[in-house]
């Protein structure tokens, strides 16, 4: 008798290389692929921390003949991403190394994708945004450097796009953007400001909670083709270990890291936190905070963000956990045994039935407070009248909206905006 509901998850990471000196290993591991010509991708921000040039000299002595591209847009736009595209295919280029946050590492995705696909973004961006075309053709080698303890982005399937005439984020994800190796030298992060910090923990945080709180993968519905399951398969045995000792690690070290940058100690433990969760997340998958963010992000019109680019945009840190304390309250009668157990991990303190739905979304609301993050929609801002607009958009974010552990309505989604202002 054939089962209705799923009975098989799939989990999947890249080969990681992990500690400090890592990063002069590069030009070892490209040239050992067989490439010649590569292209660099980062930010001008993390171009002027030296880290891209320490990566050319590292290719260069490998004997490779190497671009730097540093114009990589920091919350990256579909515009943004169209110019690192042309730049690509005018040249020829048989790997790609990416360099710093999620915005280089998705930039970077997606030029992959597209410099070995005909087609535009909207092609392959998840419906019903876009056409969630699959990609038919081989990728080339991506290594993914990443210069934040944030993002996951150099573990996951996933591209984020801010598109602009929509007003909001949106998502490739397929199992071929996944880069090859990810690249995790922790002295990269020790140039991260205070502001950066917080925010890229944040993102940590919310792979590891959402993940962990998602609808088990054996309770979603089975696919009519297992070929085609999708790369967010909810929360299952080996995502679980991940996240949870993602969630150890943030609790005793964000703070430390934040107030402290030169703390090699809490930078490493936070850089092993995001590579835990972005193995999580990359097959579980996010839910709630970061639906909620992609709209949040992509309307914002004035908002400027203290230690990033003098520009209107919420950082996506700062996006996914404004919401999450909100959220986690809405979700616990989902499975409150989870998420008492997540609130112990993160604080290190012991929660009943009797503390309830306050619980987590405590723990949440005392650290935002201590690392000095917004805690409200009304600092990016948004106001009541906005709330529609933030529902529509994060009810498009069918990818994350098909794991979280509650029937979302717009109705439930407007009590949570609303409690968030």
């Amino acid at each position: 008798m054939a089962l209705d509901n799923e009975s098989v998850f799939t989990w999947a990471a890249p080969p990681l290389k992990f500690g400090i000196g890592a990063l002069q290993e590069v030009g070892a591991e490209v040239g050992n692929r067989g490439a010649r010509s590569v292209l660099v991708l980062t930010d001008p921000g993390v171009a002027a921390s030296g880290v891209p040039a320490q990566v050319v000299a590292s290719l260069e002595a490998a004997g490779l003949d190497v671009t730097l591209f540093d114009r990589v847009g920091v919350e990256p736009t579909d515009d943004s991403i169209g110019e690192a595209i042309d730049f690509a295919r005018a040249g020829e280029y048989d790997a790609y190394v990416a360099v710093g946050g999620g915005s280089a590492i998705d930039t970077s995705k997606a030029v992959n994708l597209l410099t070995t696909h005909d087609g535009e973004l909207l092609d392959f961006v998840t419906p019903p945004i876009g056409a969630g075309r699959t990609p038919t053709e081989p990728l080339r080698p991506l290594i993914a450097i990443p210069t934040t303890a944030g993002t996951g982005s150099e573990s996951t399937t996933i591209c984020v796009i801010d598109m602009l005439r929509l007003h909001l984020k949106a998502g490739i994800s397929h199992p071929a953007l996944r880069p090859c190796l990810a690249i995790v030298d922790p002295t990269t992060t020790l140039t991260m400001p205070a502001e950066v910090t917080a925010a890229s923990g944040m993102d940590v945080l919310s792979h590891a909670l959402e993940s962990y709180t998602s609808v088990p993968f054996d309770s979603k519905p089975a696919p009519e083709d297992p070929m085609k399951r999708p790369a967010f398969c909810g929360a299952n045995p080996i995502s679980d270990v991940w996240c949870e000792m993602a969630l150890k690690l943030v609790g005793a070290n964000l703070r430390r890291a934040v107030m402290n940058g030169r703390d090699l100690q809490a930078r490493t433990q936070m850089a092993l936190a995001s590579t835990y969760a972005g193995t999580g997340f990359g097959n579980a998958g996010t839910h709630l905070p970061h639906a909620n963010a992609y709209p949040i992000a992509g309307a914002v019109q004035a908002y400027k963000a203290d230690g990033y680019p003098e520009m209107p945009m919420v950082p996506h840190g700062q996006a996914v956990s404004v919401t999450a304390p909100h959220v986690f309250r809405w979700t616990y009668p989902g499975d409150p045994a989870r998420h008492l157990r997540a609130a112990e991990l993160l604080s290190g303190r012991t929660f009943t039935g009797v503390d309830g739905a306050d619980a987590l979304a405590g723990v949440l609301s005392e650290l935002m407070t201590d690392i000095g993050i917004p805690t409200r929609l009304t600092s990016f801002g948004y106001g009541a009248g906005d709330v529609d607009n933030l529902v529509a958009g994060a009810m498009k974010q069918t990818r994350q909206l098909s794991v979280v552990p509650r029937p979302v309505t717009a109705e439930a989604l407007g009590d949570i905006f609303r409690a968030a202002l």
